[in-house]
């Protein structure tokens, strides 16, 4: 392993001692999307959560946002082993809406218990340092 691979596993490993909610394990659900999306995790305890319904709707109508800044979004619902791993990879609750951004670095960057607004969402995306590198080139 590569010095840089090591200090991953490094920051990794602090990161899981103080509790930080992030998707930094390489067997994690989130490991995939790591510096190439950024990622929405949409959680909800039912499919017809009112919250998840809206959180639904306010994400159809900014489709051309998201893909615009590499966003992909994941959906813990239910109780699904995969809504499951989700949820314990970022310290969710099961029985509580929750909508979770991860950075391309793996880090959460905005956690919300109710519907995350899409100028709140883009406005958060586009101050981070990489997003306005994005933008830049």
């Amino acid at each position: 392993m590569g010095a840089l691979g090591k200090a991953a596993l490094g920051w990794a490993t602090v990161a899981t001692l103080i509790g930080i909610g992030t998707a930094r394990s390489a067997e994690g659900p989130l490991a995939r999307y790591r510096w190439t999306s950024r990622v929405l995790v949409v959680s909800a305890p039912l499919a017809t959560d009112p919250d998840l319904a809206a959180q639904r709707a306010i994400l159809a109508e900014a489709r051309n946002g998201l893909k615009e800044r590499d966003l992909v979004t994941l959906e813990a619902v239910g109780d699904t082993a995969q809504a499951r791993r989700l949820r314990a990879s970022l310290r969710l609750p099961a029985d509580a809406f929750r909508v979770v951004l991860i950075g391309k670095d793996g880090e959460a960057k905005r956690v919300e218990a109710t519907p995350l607004p899409a100028s709140a969402l883009f406005e958060t995306i586009d101050a981070m340092p990489m997003r306005r590198e994005e933008k830049r080139r």
